[in-house]
């Protein structure tokens, strides 16, 4: 069953608010709201302090502005996980909401980026693909730690006015048992080709394509 921990952070607009503080970054509740313009006020107040009272913010600065303490917030050195145990803990319908939370966040920010208009998505760097390879349990660690070291480099850089914030996802999961032949290959599902590569190796599917997915 849920614990306090996956309750806690696995919430679409919390998320956004963890999101928003990464790389040291320290805000107010009004700097928040200017970066999540989407969300009611009452709304971000209200998970803003869930997340305090959690243990994942920490209030970094407090000042008095025109009569009322300002406080700024920043991730607690020590903000909660979910551990392993918790993990292995829930039942598969947890699991599943767990991700269907997830995948929730990533339509609202994708969805928000398509309202800004003037959307372009090979100016922006924007695509989402689907790739399957053949990878032993040694290879996929390996793979998932060389992932993890270059985006951990990149949670140091500061803002610049060349730079913009940019989300990655990560899912992982095993794919369709395959027979182990020569049909077992690698392939790529993509709305935008991957950098590099033959073009043999992935399939471009483009919006028309999209619109007939219907079940």
């Amino acid at each position: 069953m849920p614990t306090a921990t996956t309750d806690l952070l696995l919430h679409p607009v919390r998320m956004r608010i963890i999101q928003a503080f990464l790389g040291g970054r320290a805000l107010t509740a009004q700097d928040l709201g200017q970066r999540l313009g989407d969300v009611p006020p009452a709304t971000l107040y209200r998970h803003l302090n869930a997340l305090a009272h959690g243990g994942v913010l920490v209030v970094s600065d407090e000042r008095k502005v025109r009569g009322a303490v300002e406080k700024r917030y920043a991730l607690a050195d020590d903000t909660p996980e979910i551990s392993p145990a918790e993990l292995a803990a829930m039942s598969p319908a947890d699991l599943l909401r767990a991700f269907v939370s997830f995948l929730a966040g990533l339509i609202g920010a994708f969805a928000r980026y398509l309202n800004r208009g003037r959307v372009d998505l090979a100016r922006d760097g924007v695509g989402f693909r689907e790739v399957t390879v053949q990878l032993s349990d040694e290879e996929l660690r390996a793979l998932l730690a060389d992932l993890d070291r270059h985006l951990r480099a990149a949670l140091t850089n500061e803002p610049r006015p060349d730079r913009q914030s940019r989300l990655f996802a990560r899912i992982v999961l095993p794919g369709d048992p395959a027979p182990l032949d020569d049909s077992a290959r690698s392939c790529w599902c993509s709305v935008s080709p991957p950098s590099g590569g033959s073009p043999e190796r992935w399939h471009r599917l483009d919006l028309d394509e999209m619109k007939g997915w219907n079940g």
